[in-house]
Parts: C-alpha cells; structure tokens; sequence
C-alpha cells in the first residue's frame, strides 16, 4: 500500500488481537489486489449500554487508484446485536475481499 494501515479505536481502549487481526486480514486483501492505495479501519464502540443493535461497529474504507473506494460497515443492523467484535471484523473483510475481487476483475476486464 502507498499510505500505511490506519486502525483507528473510538470510544474504547486499543485491543491488541483486534489490531493483529485487522493486520492479518488486510495482508490478505494485499494478495487480492496488491495495488490498494490505502486501508482505514474505525473500530468504534458508540455506548456503552445498547437496548438493541450491536456495541460494536467495524467501518473499512479503501481506496484503489483510478478514484475506486470501497467502504464496508459491519454492526449497524439488529441482526448483529450478539455478535462478537472479532466476528464483525472477520465478516467486514470478508466483504471487502468480495468487493475487491470484483473490482479487479472488472478492472483486467476492461484493460483487455
């Protein structure tokens, strides 16, 4: 990447094994696209007593040249109320994975 990884945490304290999973996750997007420009991942933690939804939101935004941006939001819904934080990051890059493999292949598509 031309810009390094940023791993931003609101509204609660660093986790170390998130960062290292977010670390883990976005080499994986590297061997996808190899040219991203830039990954920022926002961790936050809005409340801290939620009456529905869950605590957690993982926001990814990354941007590959030619003015493409992919921004995935996980833990907005009610459908993640119990879902654990290192279970919104796994399923935010699982998106972004699947959105960054269409890009690419677009991308190829269209340079042919």
């Amino acid at each position: 990447m031309q810009v390094p990884l940023e791993i931003s945490f609101h509204g609660m304290e660093t986790k170390q094994h998130i960062q290292d999973l977010i670390h883990e996750k976005t080499e994986k997007l590297e061997q996808v696209c190899d040219y991203m420009s830039s990954c920022r991942v926002a961790i936050e933690k809005p409340q801290e007593h939620v009456s529905s939804g869950n605590p957690y939101r993982v926001r990814l935004d990354i941007n590959v040249p030619h003015n493409h941006r992919i921004t995935v939001e996980e833990g907005l819904g009610d459908t993640d109320m119990h879902a654990e934080l290192h279970q919104l990051v796994r399923r935010a890059f699982k998106v972004a994975r699947r959105q960054l493999k269409n890009l690419v292949e677009q991308q190829k598509n269209h340079q042919v």
